[in-house]
């Protein structure tokens, strides 16, 4: 656990050059309420962990000068079998820096079909942010999430299954996330690792969570590509067209190309187009909130 600990720190001191200050919390420092019974390994590639069991937030701040008092939660992807920490979040978190945000990457544990731990860990995520607000030039209802694939569906789980304000995000982003757990249109995998091989009907509604949204679900960001054929762009409408139901902010991009897993990666052709829609969007939603007094 030592040496993955030590892998972490060095691959996010080497991405993320432009954070001003990073921070490690263990997320359970008293212990996790379950364990999922894996064991952790590094990724062969050093990109990121797989059966994540250790708990931690990777927080990364901007000078306090320069903080406009938003901060993400951000939540990998990895078919909630794994974690790839770099395109989905060192990378992220540099970008977010640069734009005054705080960056608080969630190293949340695999549930192995036990479907509330990656739940409860991305609450207490929140929930650690907003208590630390004063400390990291936050402001407590400027609090996001983001996800992307199966971190996606973690990240529209905070979204959607909230249980207090304290754990309730501000605003959501979704980058080609896992959304329902309708077989026809689910991730395989995602699905499988979360609520097992034969979930009940009650269980797969429950974590569809395009079903779960209502009218105090926060404004969301949601971006495909066309051409995914790992997790189709179909959920996302689902989620949007649940938003719009609710007469809801939603914002919905779907790229020409660019398949699945793309995050931060300099090679998705849409790059530019995606980050100025997100970077505005952003802007548009912290106008929209007023910093507590």
């Amino acid at each position: 656990m030592k040496k993955s600990l030590i892998l972490t720190c060095l691959l996010g001191a080497s991405i993320v050059t432009s954070a001003q200050q990073k921070i490690e919390l263990e997320l359970w420092p008293g212990g996790a309420p379950e364990n999922s019974g894996l064991t952790e390994t590094v990724r062969p590639d050093g990109a990121g962990f797989n059966n994540v069991t250790d708990a931690r937030l990777f927080v990364y701040l901007p000078a306090a000068k320069k903080a406009n008092g938003q901060a993400i939660v951000i939540c990998p992807g990895g078919g909630y079998s794994g974690l790839a920490m770099q395109h989905e979040g060192y990378q992220v978190a540099a970008w977010l820096n640069e734009r005054g945000i705080a960056a608080i990457i969630l190293k949340y544990r695999m549930p192995a079909g036990h479907y509330t731990i990656p739940a409860k860990d991305v609450f207490r995520a929140i929930e650690i942010t907003r208590e630390r607000a004063a400390e990291w030039h936050i402001a407590t209802n400027k609090v996001g999430v983001m996800g992307f694939s199966a971190g996606g569906h973690l990240a529209s789980t905070a979204a959607t299954h909230f249980t207090s304000p304290k754990n309730r995000p501000d605003f959501a982003a979704l980058i080609y996330p896992v959304i329902t757990m309708d077989q026809q249109f689910t991730h395989g995998g995602s699905r499988r690792n979360l609520i097992g091989d034969t979930p009940s009907e009650g269980l797969i509604a429950a974590y569809s969570n395009e079903l779960r949204v209502s009218a105090n679900t926060p404004p969301t960001f949601i971006a495909y590509s066309d051409d995914d054929t790992a997790v189709p762009a179909e959920n996302g409408i689902r989620f949007y067209q649940a938003m719009k139901t609710h007469k809801l902010p939603c914002e919905f991009h779907i790229y020409p190309t660019g398949g699945h897993g793309w995050g931060w990666r300099d090679t998705f052709k849409y790059k530019d187009e995606f980050r100025a829609s997100f970077e505005r969007w952003l802007k548009e939603i912290d106008k929209k909130t007023v910093s507590p007094q």
